[in-house]
């Protein structure tokens, strides 16, 4: 008799790990939640289960799969806890990865940055190619909260009504605590520590940054490309952060994928205690961009400081820099002292923000903390202190940068589980 394996959470990993797990022959039951809202024209059997909520919004609704790049690239690209993955990676790598969801039924592209797609762009096809697999394999869904798990002769879980359910092993794939609107809770936390694991101080992750230090409201909504942005931890005097790429300014600071990635190496965050340092002209020094508004002022003397500025920074961003340098952004050119040129020259290498928050968790992408790795097998996913309790995605204490990391995560991880159940 095939064992049975219930899989707590119908996310990204929940429904990699049952699909795999079953595929290998283990009776598996998933528990998920959230209430349908039939926004899928999904099988009979799962018509009262809303699974892959948070799946559907990734990639913008297009859903991005994972990142097609090698196993330094993915390290690199996980500031949390990376080595724990090692085992899980190359268990079930991108290009794994791919193969599968192809094999099912979803075509897919690479894209600029190596980031993975489905071809039609619908993240519905992703989860719609999944449920199909489960349905085939004859995998059980329970619209039910899951309230309460023991362990004695295996496991018993207590749904919300009261109704118990016994199962030889359990996986957690409930997720963490960012974009709670998709039924992220904390559920996994309090199973974790129902059984006596450590889970890590938690906190929202690949946000955007509310800053001090200029007026957002001229250019919130505006893009710049090819900046550097550098996260100074003013306490210690030390940059934690340094990348070049695209941000975004808000009504309130800054974000887009520089400022996400950045966000993740902001530890013990406190008002003030970090810096956001903008180089506007990473491919200039100074001495050269003194030499372009020397030449910009001398010939356009007669035109106001933010009309000759435009030149060098798009329209919108002109006078809040002028501002922010201590000009007026009206004065005509040809009064602009030499001291005001070198205070705009470094500001141009330099546009420093402080960082008074952080984004909340209905922002957060990921969240940064849980289960704590030191308490999981990084070769199976199983408790070292609970036998038959598994853990995959992001309830781990680890999380990555966007791109399609954190999903790569989250199927590896799960892969990794459902084979370690199946007795590989």
């Amino acid at each position: 008799m095939s064992e049975k394996i219930a899989i707590i959470g119908g996310g990204a990993a929940g429904l990699m790990c049952a699909c795999i797990a079953s595929d290998g022959g283990c009776d598996v039951t998933l528990f998920e939640k959230n209430r349908s809202e039939r926004i899928i024209d999904s099988e009979r059997a799962f018509d009262n289960a809303y699974l892959g909520k948070k799946l559907l919004i990734t990639g913008k609704g297009r859903c991005n799969l994972t990142n097609d790049c090698s196993l330094d690239d993915f390290l690199s690209s996980v500031p949390t806890n990376s080595k724990f993955l090692y085992a899980a990676y190359n268990a079930f790598p991108p290009r794994k990865v791919m193969e599968y969801f192809e094999s099912i039924g979803v075509p897919l592209k690479v894209e600029r940055g190596n980031r993975v797609f489905p071809v039609s762009d619908k993240s519905l096809d992703v989860l719609r190619a999944l449920k199909k697999v489960l349905a085939k394999n004859g995998v059980k869904v329970i619209n039910k909260k899951i309230s309460d798990i023991s362990s004695g002769d295996g496991f018993i879980l207590k749904d919300e009504d009261g109704a118990e359910y016994r199962f030889d092993k359990c996986v957690v794939c409930t997720g963490g605590i960012s974009y709670p609107q998709t039924g992220s809770d904390g559920d996994g936390y309090v199973f974790a520590r129902r059984f006596g694991l450590s889970v890590t101080d938690t906190r929202p992750s690949l946000v955007p940054l509310v800053c001090e230090g200029t007026s957002f409201a001229d250019v919130a909504g505006l893009t710049l490309k090819n900046v550097s942005l550098s996260i100074v931890d003013t306490e210690k005097k030390k940059t934690v952060f340094s990348k070049q790429g695209e941000l975004l300014f808000t009504h309130t600071g800054i974000s887009g994928p520089l400022v996400l990635a950045a966000s993740s190496h902001m530890k013990d965050f406190s008002c003030g205690k970090y810096r956001a340092d903008i180089d506007l002209k990473p491919a200039l020094d100074e001495q050269t961009i003194d030499a372009r508004l020397v030449s910009l002022f001398s010939l356009h003397g007669n035109k106001k400081l933010e009309n000759a500025l435009c030149e060098m920074l798009p329209k919108s961003m002109a006078a809040p820099f002028a501002k922010y340098c201590g000009s007026d952004p009206e004065m005509l050119t040809s009064f602009v002292t030499k001291q005001q040129r070198r205070t705009m020259c470094a500001s141009f290498k330099k546009f420093s923000l402080k960082v008074l928050s952080l984004g909340s968790f209905s922002e957060a992408v990921v969240t940064s903390g849980g289960v704590s790795v030191k308490e999981i097998d990084p070769s199976t996913m199983q408790s070292k202190k609970v036998s038959g309790l598994y853990f995959a995605g992001e309830v781990l204490d680890v999380d990555a940068y966007t791109g399609g990391f954190n999903l790569q995560i989250a199927f590896s991880t799960a892969y990794l589980a459902a084979k370690s159940l199946i007795g590989r």
